[in-house]
């Protein structure tokens, strides 16, 4: 009869799997790398072994980065802190989290282009993916923040972020940093406002010391967005941004539509056809250093309206109003910014959306103007 040593089996046991615990808001266990593989686990960049990287399961061609790495004359640029990952051809890295089952949440993280110009990155919860392109760089910096939202089937799930290019040279890929959670709570229907999330207070994980605001890419494809209530239509992203580095017109969180005419932020309302209702919102900029004349343009039913702003690039903003008359019981209200704009250091930029507030005109009890 054999004889096992009990302790010696779960050491075994917990050496050959991660075990997930619960997850909480913000960072993800070593969401920022800097717990790296033991020097016998690289050979130069390349990490050796499925576990080797703590919390994380690799595979594929992966490489462990550090701050000031040249590749060639190309120096790999680290969003935070001194370590990130690489992924090669068909590369991913896994983490399994346990998370409550039907709860909404978004995953955070900072991403890197460095060879390929089409790089692009497949995000998951099974059953849930999304592609999110990189190929415009919005920032200044050389990397970007994105934001991908989903729904658990499951208590214990594995989030995979998938490199599914095929470059030619193999060591060539996105780079991945900071990867974060935040828990979602979908807002709802209020008799102060038919518009959800309409102060857009409710979004991703903002990371500290994110001065550069987090990409909402397109999610047409998207079941579930890490912007309550809110779509991304078209071909280019919106950036999320806080009153922390930001100038935004109310409250903590506001959007800023950096793309132009490529990106529409949009979101479906309940209407009674025939009934007229008033849509007020602020327009602003974010003090960033966006200069120049801005126009937004707002649709709701079969009215749409202009809404100019003359921006310094120093803070401000004005209150704007669109009153229509619904033709049908779901009314579509979409923002978006009628012309590119740029700052000095080549950034996209853009005029600011806040406080968005849809209310039928004869709502007692409310003066909408």
């Amino acid at each position: 009869m054999l004889h096992y040593d009990y302790g010696v089996f779960l050491l075994l046991i917990s050496a050959a799997f991660h075990i997930s615990a619960a997850v909480t808001d913000g960072l993800l266990p070593n969401g920022d790398f800097e717990k790296g593989p033991k020097p016998t686990e690289l050979n130069g960049t390349e990490i050796i072994g499925k576990f080797a990287l703590p919390q994380w399961e690799i595979s594929g061609f992966v490489e462990y980065i550090e701050y000031g790495h040249k590749q060639g004359d190309m120096l790999l640029v680290v969003p935070e802190g001194t370590y990130a990952v690489r992924l090669g051809n068909e590369a991913s890295i896994k983490q399994r989290l346990n998370i409550a089952r039907g709860k909404h949440y978004a995953i955070s993280f900072n991403a890197v282009r460095t060879c390929a110009q089409a790089e692009k990155l497949n995000v998951s919860v099974s059953p849930e993916w999304s592609i999110i392109p990189m190929q415009t760089i919005y920032g200044s910096n050389g990397w970007d923040s994105y934001a991908w939202g989903f729904q658990a089937k499951r208590t214990e799930v594995d989030l995979v972020i998938h490199n599914p290019g095929v470059d030619d040279d193999p060591a060539c890929g996105p780079l991945i940093d900071s990867v974060a959670i935040e828990t979602l709570n979908p807002p709802h229907l209020t008799k102060y406002n038919m518009m959800k999330n309409g102060d857009f207070e409710e979004g991703p994980y903002l990371f500290a010391n994110a001065s550069w605001g987090m990409l909402i890419p397109p999610i047409i494809k998207d079941d579930h967005s890490p912007l309550p209530a809110w779509m991304v239509e078209s071909l280019k992203a919106v950036k999320f941004i806080d009153s922390k580095h930001f100038s935004v017109p109310k409250g903590k969180r506001a959007v800023e539509l950096v793309a132009g005419r490529e990106s529409a932020l949009a979101q479906i309302a309940r209407t009674i056809p025939g009934k007229t209702y008033s849509l007020t919102f602020y327009v602003g900029d974010a003090a960033d250093g966006c200069i120049g004349s801005m126009m937004v343009e707002v649709y709701a039913g079969q009215r749409m309206v202009d809404v100019p702003y003359e921006s310094n690039g120093t803070g401000g903003f004005k209150k704007a109003v669109l009153q229509f008359v619904a033709t049908g019981n779901r009314t579509r209200v979409v923002f978006l910014s009628s012309y590119y704009h740029m700052k000095f250091d080549g950034s996209l930029c853009g005029p600011v959306v806040d406080d968005v507030l849809l209310l039928s005109v004869r709502n007692p009890g409310r003066k909408v103007l």
